[in-house]
């Protein structure tokens, strides 16, 4: 008589190992090391991002324009709210960095995997890898960047994220947990973009296979400063046009719109109000998360 072969059962270590794999996926691996190198970088530089919604939602004064500097604004902060005040908003801050820049990194080591295996990216490429796994990032995380917004603005009494969320969605649709998409979009796209090409191209310059365990992550840091500075100036206007749509999206219902009011109300000026703060977050906390990316894909066995 033939006996049926019956199927191999699978054992224990099987689904141990099998489940080891998928957790130690590339893009998984990629997701992992990118929401640690955001949360570090988050947490510190969250005062900075503060300081810069202040600034940019500051109302003008009635005789014309008014510049507030950056540091007046630190002692009304630490004076009036408690040095702990300059973290407000660091639960949505958390909540939008850890999966942001985890799918952020995530998406661009999948494109570069797929797209450009086994070489590093041109100045072209790179700026479409960074545009592309932003824009991906962007719009998955746009109702917590709302969120973050608001709570940092100290415009808005949100008991917590869900009811900030809840509350929007009631009182302004879905448009309202979207407000800002498109300005921050050509804020962060473009941003995102322009550091990944100035980083590739000045790493391009620096003969790494020469550099030690010390010197390397020392190295990437400066380079992911000089590509910070850069893409803060040139993405600067977009980001005070996002916020400001962000904070008052019936009063600023479109980009035109939002151009036409800051320049009304704050004049040329306006356009690069916060800056100051917002580079020197974005440069550092750029710099140090990917310093703290580069590290961790190279201690995992990967190339990043």
């Amino acid at each position: 008589m033939i006996q049926k072969s019956r199927p191999a059962l699978l054992q224990p270590q099987d689904v141990g190992d099998t489940v080891e794999t998928l957790m130690l996926h590339p893009a998984i691996k990629a997701f992992v090391c990118g929401s640690i190198s955001g949360t570090c970088s988050t947490v510190l530089f969250q005062p900075l991002d503060l300081l810069k919604t202040r600034l940019q939602a500051a109302q003008p004064a009635a005789q014309g324009p008014r510049r507030v500097g950056a540091f007046a604004l630190l002692l009304t902060v630490v004076r009036t709210e408690s040095l702990l005040g300059l973290w407000k908003g660091m639960s949505p801050s958390i909540v939008r960095c850890v999966p942001g820049v985890g799918i952020y990194f995530g998406t661009l080591y999948s494109l570069k995997q797929h797209f450009l295996p086994g070489h590093p990216p041109s100045a072209l490429e790179s700026v479409i890898l960074g545009v592309g796994s932003r824009a991906v990032a962007g719009v998955c995380m746009s109702p917590i960047t709302v969120i973050k917004t608001r709570y940092e603005s100290g415009q808005y009494a949100y008991g917590s994220i869900y009811a900030a969320l809840k509350n929007i969605y009631r009182t302004e649709g879905h448009r309202g947990l979207f407000s800002g998409l498109t300005a921050t979009l050509l804020r962060d796209a473009p941003f995102s973009g322009i550091y990944l090409m100035f980083y590739n191209q000045t790493k391009s310059t620096v003969p790494q296979e020469q550099l030690g365990a010390v010197l390397a992550p020392v190295v990437n840091f400066s380079c992911g400063l000089v590509a910070g500075v850069l893409a803060s100036l040139v993405t600067q206007p977009a980001d005070v046009i996002k916020t400001h749509m962000q904070l008052a999206p019936v009063r600023c219902r479109w980009i035109g719109q939002t151009v036409t009011l800051i320049f009304k109300d704050y004049g040329l000026r306006g356009f690069f109000q916060g800056g100051v703060p917002r580079a020197l977050r974005r440069t550092l906390m750029a710099a140090m998360a990917w310093t703290v990316y580069e590290e961790m894909m190279a201690r995992m066995g990967l190339t990043s």
